[in-house]
């Protein structure tokens, strides 16, 4: 592995910064010509030209302009590393970095996530979607704050991380108001034999479906299955067949969807999860997430 000179590189940062290395020599108190050989070096490790003499001033060359960013970004990234350590306010937003398993649908993850970024102090979220496994392996390498998923980390995970339940909620029925106005009358029974929209095999929701239909004695006329909760919805709404949903999120599936409540059952329950690395949470973000679900998400389940 090649290793960067980070000494090099810092010295090139601050003459780029201030100007000029008559500057940058009175800031680091070092002779010019220990300057000027030290951005050669990191000239000749690149095998580029950093800066170009106009005049009696140097000016970034194009490729100068681009490790000036990154060098930015690391030292920025370094100083408040030392400032956090040094229990200092950066005035830079909190990095929280959540992974979001596919299957949880996206209002859940919307309202999780908003109570996050509602801090007093500001947060910066990244967010990604991906199947469970993939972001559990990142989340062990500290790649990922929390991970929120449907199902906790079951036993053959090799993941040492830890299940906060953050709340559970029955299930509602959707449908276009056309569909609607069909199957509200005698629900459930009327699910026998009407078109319905699963979730896919990796939902937690869909074997509890699988099942309470099963137990009913009522067969639906499964038109389609989908991994992704907003493709669903998508279907739903333009009247291709029924669906479930979270009654967390009834009022804002109906409201955004144009749909209507066909029926509710109490005995499906969807459950969700924040799992970490922490067997007590500790990231601010994390903290307010988990109070919102608690305390406003699924208070009325």
């Amino acid at each position: 592995m090649e290793w960067l000179n980070y000494h090099h590189l810092m010295y090139f940062w601050i003459v780029a910064r201030e100007g000029s290395i008559v500057r940058a020599s009175a800031l680091l108190r070092l002779a010019q010509p220990t300057i000027s050989g030290q951005i050669r070096e990191l000239e000749q490790q690149f095998g580029e030209k950093l800066f170009i003499r106009n005049g009696r001033h140097l000016v970034l060359s194009e490729v100068g302009r681009v490790v000036y960013r990154y060098a930015d970004e690391i030292f920025t990234l370094g100083q408040e590393l030392t400032d956090t350590l040094k229990g200092r306010p950066t005035g830079s937003p909190v990095r929280f970095q959540v992974g979001v398993a596919d299957v949880v649908p996206k209002l859940i993850t919307y309202r999780l996530l908003t109570a996050a970024m509602a801090l007093p102090n500001p947060v910066r979220l990244v967010c990604r979607e991906d199947k469970p496994e993939r972001l559990l392996a990142d989340l062990s390498v500290h790649a990922l704050d929390l991970v929120i998923s449907d199902a906790p980390i079951g036993p053959g995970i090799k993941v040492r991380a830890f299940n906060h339940l953050l709340g559970e909620c029955g299930v509602s029925f959707f449908a276009a108001p056309r569909l609607a106005a069909q199957y509200r009358e005698r629900f459930p029974r009327s699910l026998d034999g009407a078109p319905f929209l699963m979730p896919g095999d990796q939902a937690v929701i869909r074997r509890s479906l699988d099942q309470w239909f099963n137990d009913l004695g009522v067969r639906p006329r499964v038109v389609g299955e989908f991994d992704d909760s907003a493709l669903v919805k998508a279907f739903g709404q333009a009247g291709a067949g029924l669906f479930a949903g979270p009654d967390a999120i009834e009022r804002e599936i109906c409201e955004q969807h144009a749909v209507e409540v066909i029926g509710r059952s109490n005995t499906i329950r969807e459950r969700y999860y924040a799992i970490s690395v922490e067997r007590k949470l500790k990231h601010p973000a994390v903290i307010a997430l988990s109070d919102a679900a608690r305390q406003s998400l699924f208070t009325s389940s």
